[in-house]
């Protein structure tokens, strides 16, 4: 099979060329990117696509999760460990020689199987985000060690890929009689305001509609989070009710647990899982689901001089998974990135001398 590049003299031949000719000028190409079209790259992709969707429905089965868990490592990092060693496992031998295919070609398993388990609504945009830098390591170290023992052995029949693809079924039920031990986590974040306190102030105990230009949260909205809109207060003082509205019907709802006027206000946070639309966010990420809850938020206006302001915000929150140093980096990463932007907004509108 050839081909001519719009625009350009040269051909390229998909399975038998080595080089690529352009104006007269041979450029040397790995050759196994070519010789895998297409029907080798089939042969080695759809098996641990396949494995991967089989897993991951044979998982969403087990509703109480009592056994199989999506939300575990035996699922997160032994699939894809698992669909490295398959695509390994049928590669030719003369591909898996060379260390860097069998580094990168099981991420062309772990792209296919993302493409189609969003296509067919298995798990949404955010999560795979969130999870793609993992699979894309355990993968590779799949594809190392099924290559490793390929190569050393010559024989595809002695490497037993049966094992591979049973730990997730094995291990997953192990790890869920393990106790889960939630982690407490701080989300920190402040800005500098050149405003009087009182515009500040006014500006943080209720927020005024947010319309989308204001909206400076580039990392909650590429991942599909909700919006904030507006936030409400009864009264400024203990025990006052605040209520911050997100769009897609995310509401939280808030109480005042300590309150010193133009200084500091803490309050509890409170989102009901079961109020949340399914279509807002992902089932694994839902905020006050069994994964992920935030706790509290704290405002703190510190003097810096005459006319400058730090405003402090900062959040608890908890993470109930077995890898929480893992699920800790993204969520703080997310709350962080909420917290700028309404601290953003919050600036934005003290030093333009807007107010609630």
């Amino acid at each position: 099979m050839q081909f001519t590049v719009k625009g350009l003299p040269g051909q390229i031949n998909l399975f038998a060329a080595s080089d690529l000719s352009i104006f007269g000028h041979y450029y040397p190409v790995p050759m196994y990117s070519f010789r895998l079209l297409p029907k080798k790259l089939l042969l080695c992709v759809v098996p641990p696509v396949i494995f991967a969707l089989f897993t991951r429905v044979l998982f969403g089965l087990d509703q109480s999760g009592v056994l199989l868990c999506v939300m575990t490592l035996a699922f997160l990092f032994c699939v894809p460990f698992t669909m490295g060693a398959i695509t390994i496992y049928f590669s030719p031998i003369q591909d898996v020689e060379k260390k860097r295919y069998r580094v990168m070609m099981p991420w062309v398993s772990i792209i296919v199987f993302l493409v189609v388990s969003i296509a067919l609504e298995l798990e949404g945009w955010a999560c795979w985000i969130m999870v793609l830098p993992l699979f894309m390591i355990a993968a590779s170290i799949g594809g190392l060690i099924a290559g490793h023992y390929k190569i050393k052995q010559h024989k595809r029949e002695t490497l037993k890929i049966s094992l591979f693809a049973l730990l997730p079924l094995l291990l997953s039920p192990l790890e869920q009689q393990l106790t889960k031990i939630p982690g407490r986590y701080k989300a920190d974040t402040y800005i500098d305001i050149h405003a009087p306190k009182e515009n500040i102030w006014n500006n943080v105990t209720r927020v005024s509609e947010i319309n989308a230009a204001q909206d400076k949260g580039w990392f909650t909205r590429m991942l599909g989070f909700p919006r904030p809109i507006k936030a409400e207060l009864n009264y400024e003082g203990l025990g006052g009710y605040r209520k911050a509205i997100f769009d897609k019907g995310l509401v939280f709802d808030e109480i005042v647990t300590e309150y010193e006027h133009e200084r500091k206000m803490t309050f509890t946070i409170k989102a009901n899982p079961y109020d949340i639309p399914s279509t807002t966010m992902d089932e694994h990420i839902v905020i006050g689901g069994a994964y992920f809850d935030v706790l509290n938020g704290t405002y703190e206006l510190e003097q810096l001089d005459d006319n400058t302001f730090r405003l402090h915000l900062f959040s608890h929150f908890k993470l109930t998974t077995s890898f929480n140093f893992y699920a800790s980096w993204w969520a703080g990463w997310i709350m962080k990135d909420i917290q700028n932007n309404i601290l953003q907004i919050v600036k934005d509108r003290a030093e333009n001398g807007k107010q609630i």
